[in-house]
């Protein structure tokens, strides 16, 4: 999930981005474009009424770069020159099969950053975003700033995965309604305006289909393995089922702010449910009085605002995890509108949903809901389920969560929010791969922010039970994306590299 949310001390739209520089700065003196959270993942092997939507033809998605080559050559990095605002780093591009069934000959060409000795002493990382939106090439000046000893040892590889970056997949409706948020909900027919500028597309932007790409990359750079590579929230993901497929490829891993790999957590109990812990720890270091959890479990059944609310505390725990920005006063807003006076409350989830601009070179909103709705496990089953007995079979989901699953909140605020309203209506497509039957081989260390709501440690605890090679670190105090946000994320990650 990005930080690109109107805040401000009066919640002036016009600052947004201004609030958005000081908060971060104040918090972490490199900050970097946090990924969406969001999420999940997979489904099941598909279908043979997916297949035939394999064929279906469509334009081609506005902003990708797309081309016609013949199948079969081998991979390689064509076009090679430095890096626009990075003169040490080089830029190339790797072109790949749209379609990986071979039943067309388009091609996609993806961006890819390399920076460091092609003969580094531990080999290449490869590093890896999120979202699923977000690009890489524009985001490495900043990873190398947060990982300068690693960086001194491995070579940087960042790639813009397939339907972002310089090939950004562009649904101006959807983008202008939910720009990078995961938990907003946008409205059905900005939705449906995506599905149509895709077409027959959208079935080839599955997580399944930018594994194929890394390992694509991986053959072009000429090496025999990653030395690591390193995911952050949805790039965990991405960076699990790679190593998945391909055990032997990959010496070590690094999952930051995780996503469950069999794609799980769709409606986001677990992050419903850790928002209490999270008001209450703010609250006692800050004695503020009262009980926030309370008051938000009042003020939600009440005014009948649960996921506006959810949404302010999820990207709060991206920019804000303390909940200490005097400027945004969340504790005080809660407890005022438990009170009876609504008003600030108000007003910071309004401003929390509105449009955060984000354009979609810098998030896809577009690539997001292509990869989210084919990937994830959703209770109306994967994404080939026809449209009619989706709307059912998520109310019933909705009436087995116990009220104490998601407290402070209400069980219907888990399909309210923006995951599952976006995949509700997308049209039937191939669904992404399951999950290979089997653990993680090499050394992993997963990281965790404490008071992270938009990938909850309760998700890397429940990885971290069944691989036996995986280290859990819960970074204190932190929330999203530690090694970006925090000193002790970039630490833990550090010094794992380099053992």
């Amino acid at each position: 999930m990005e930080p690109g949310y109107p805040l401000g001390p009066r919640l002036d739209l016009l600052n947004r981005q201004r609030f958005i520089a000081q908060s971060e700065q104040r918090a972490n003196p490199a900050p970097v474009t946090a990924d969406a959270v969001a999420v999940l993942a997979l489904a099941c092997a598909a279908l043979a009424t997916a297949l035939a939507v394999l064929s279906c033809a469509g334009p081609a998605p506005e902003g990708a770069a797309e081309t016609s080559a013949g199948p079969g050559s081998r991979p390689a990095l064509g076009d090679p020159r430095p890096c626009p605002g990075q003169a040490d780093a080089t830029c190339a591009g790797l072109t790949v099969p749209l379609d990986r069934t071979g039943r067309s000959g388009a091609t996609l060409t993806l961006q890819v950053l390399t920076a460091g000795r092609s003969d580094a002493p531990r080999g290449t990382l490869l590093f890896l975003t999120g979202g699923p939106g977000q690009p890489g090439v524009s985001i490495a000046p900043t990873i190398r700033k947060r990982l300068p000893k690693a960086l001194a040892e491995y070579r940087l590889v960042m790639i813009d995965q397939r339907g972002t970056g310089a090939g950004a997949i562009d649904c101006p409706a959807l983008q202008s309604e939910v720009g990078s948020s995961d938990t907003v909900p946008p409205t059905a027919a900005a939705v449906r305006d995506c599905a149509r500028r895709l077409g027959g597309k959208r079935n080839f932007y599955t997580t399944a289909d930018t594994v194929a790409d890394l390992e694509d990359l991986r053959t072009a750079l000429g090496i025999r393995s990653w030395g690591a590579v390193d995911g952050v929230s949805y790039g965990t993901f991405t960076a699990g089922r790679y190593a998945l497929a391909h055990p032997r490829r990959v010496e070590r891993l690094v999952l930051d702010s995780v996503v469950p790999l069999d794609g799980a957590g769709a409606l986001y109990e677990a992050s419903l449910k850790h928002a209490a812990t999270v008001l209450r720890t703010a609250c006692e270091e800050q004695s503020c009085g009262g009980d926030p959890a309370e008051d938000v479990a009042k003020v939600v059944r009440r005014d009948g605002n649960g996921t506006g609310v959810f949404n302010l505390l999820v990207v709060a725990s991206i920019i804000d995890p303390k909940l200490t920005n005097p400027d945004l006063g969340i504790l005080d807003a809660i407890h005022t509108s438990a009170g009876g006076d609504p008003g600030p409350l108000r007003k910071l989830v309004e401003s929390f949903q509105a449009s955060d601009g984000m354009p979609p070179e810098d998030f896809s909103s577009g690539l997001h809901a292509a990869t989210l709705c084919a990937d994830t496990a959703w209770p109306w089953g994967d994404a080939s389920a026809p449209l009619a007995g989706r709307r059912a079979a998520l109310d019933g989901a909705v009436r087995r969560i116990g009220p104490g699953d998601v407290w402070p909140f209400e069980p219907r605020t888990a399909a309210e929010q923006g995951i599952p309203q976006t995949c509700l209506p997308w049209p039937a497509s191939r669904p992404g791969s399951s999950v290979p039957d089997r653990k993680l081989s090499m050394p992993v260390l997963l990281l965790s922010g404490e008071r992270d709501l938009s990938t909850p440690p309760a998700w890397a605890r429940r990885l971290a039970e069944g691989q036996p090679r995986a280290r859990l670190t819960v970074i204190d105090g932190a929330g999203h994306s530690t090694q970006s946000r925090s000193d002790g994320g970039a630490k833990a990650a550090e010094e794992f590299l380099l053992r």
